[in-house]
């Protein structure tokens, strides 16, 4: 599971005083702190909420299938979308952090201007090396930040978007990409990682969400790596493709939802992301053997494999 805001402040022993039992996901959130960081520790997931950090020590950003040596000061971001890890390397770090959630985030800066910037695509750069100036313009926006979030102003918020927009366009400004290294066990953690990610598309929540992430293709701009080096690393670590292991997580939601719900078959279909129901009747049939009205209400089911439905098993005949 990705981890919560809650949780990050617990895991780095920090407490915000404003988020105590009436936080939520539904409410706008931002916060900044100076930056410490455990000597060694290396904590690789997902988050559920935005950071934009000023990173003054040295350490290695982990990435799916890459890593990039930190050796002098910088600015990282990070969403939701991206899995990380930070490990230090000299035991001073120090710095800046300022965190947010999606709501802080609105519908037209992601969508608008900030779109194609680091804090919101899944590929790209997100880590960027500062000199002397460029340092002491980042700690000044920072500064302001801080001095801002403690004003008591109602537009607080707003004046922090504003500065959240400053800082990103600072930071596109400063370089051309950055070299990246191979990491050791890319295989093994991009599997994981898709593993993980897609568990997470489940259970869905319909009518209010359906399922996003549909395809290979997909699932590779999440992990910001090619989609035929994702099939290759899941074939060559599960024995299946990604395709097969996609198309299996959706049966087996589909079953859940045929024997256990009142959903329509129709209001299954556009949940779990087909455009029409014929088209998920024919897909449904083609890894069961059975269509969705034969299974809805059957107590034991099977899920199959291609090959198993060319077999004389009795229960796919």
């Amino acid at each position: 599971m990705a981890e919560t805001i809650p949780q990050f402040y617990k895991r780095i022993q920090r407490c915000d005083p404003k988020l105590d039992a009436t936080y939520s996901k539904g409410k706008e959130y931002f916060n900044i702190f100076s930056r410490q960081c455990y000597f060694g520790t290396v904590q690789f997931s997902y988050r559920d909420f935005y950071k934009v950090t000023l990173i003054m020590g040295v350490g290695k950003l982990y990435y799916a299938d890459k890593w990039i040596l930190v050796d002098r000061p910088a600015l990282l971001f990070s969403n939701p979308l991206v899995p990380y890890a930070w490990e230090s390397v000299s035991e001073e770090q120090r710095g800046m952090f300022c965190i947010f959630n999606e709501q802080f985030v609105q519908s037209e800066e992601k969508n608008g201007s900030l779109a194609n910037t680091p804090l919101f695509k899944l590929t790209g750069d997100k880590v960027f090396f500062l000199d002397e100036s460029q340092l002491m313009k980042v700690q000044n926006i920072y500064a302001q930040m801080q001095e801002e979030i403690q004003s008591g102003y109602a537009g607080t918020l707003d004046v922090l978007r504003c500065y959240l927009h400053l800082l990103i366009h600072t930071a596109m400004r400063m370089q051309d990409a950055n070299q990246y290294e191979s990491h050791p066990n890319a295989s093994q953690r991009i599997a994981e990682l898709f593993m993980e990610l897609l568990e997470r598309q489940f259970p869905i929540d319909y009518p209010r969400a359906a399922l996003v992430l549909r395809t290979p293709t997909d699932y590779a701009n999440r992990l910001s790596v090619h989609v035929n080096h994702l099939n290759k690393v899941i074939k060559e670590t599960t024995g299946k493709t990604t395709s097969v292991l996609i198309a299996e997580r959706i049966v087996k939601e589909a079953v859940q939802y045929l024997q256990h719900s009142n959903l329509s078959i129709s209001e299954m279909a556009f949940g779990l992301g087909f455009e029409s129901v014929s088209y998920f009747s024919k897909f449904f049939r083609k890894h069961t053997g059975k269509s969705p009205t034969e299974v809805r209400g059957e107590g034991n089911y099977l899920i199959c494999t291609k090959d198993d439905l060319n077999s004389t098993h009795p229960s796919v005949r």
